[in-house]
């Protein structure tokens, strides 16, 4: 992944920009969760990424998820925490996407 990516797609060190798919997809997960975005999702998580201004090193690439990186921790963890199997729209695939 990109930190263009991450930029272009409305995660930056200044926050969600208005009007772009970060804005959409923290509209989105606050009202499928009630309200508000969880720490750890994929809203936040980009969005750390973004004011980081860097992804370098998450193990998030063009080419797949890298083995014993941040990426794969969070993929085994939402895997778990959902019976085997990361969900569509899940973190890890929408963070893998961007």
């Amino acid at each position: 992944m990109s930190d263009q990516n991450v930029q272009n797609a409305g995660f930056t060190s200044s926050g969600i920009r208005g009007g772009s798919l970060a804005s959409s997809m923290m509209s989105q997960e606050a009202r499928v969760s009630g309200g508000g975005v969880h720490s750890g999702g994929p809203t936040a998580t980009l969005q750390e990424m973004g004011a980081r201004g860097s992804t370098h090193s998450s193990g998030f690439t063009s080419s797949g998820i890298s083995g014993g990186s941040q990426a794969s921790q969070m993929m085994s963890q939402e895997a778990r925490s959902h019976g085997g199997g990361t969900p569509r729209g899940g973190t890890t695939p929408t963070v893998q996407s961007i």
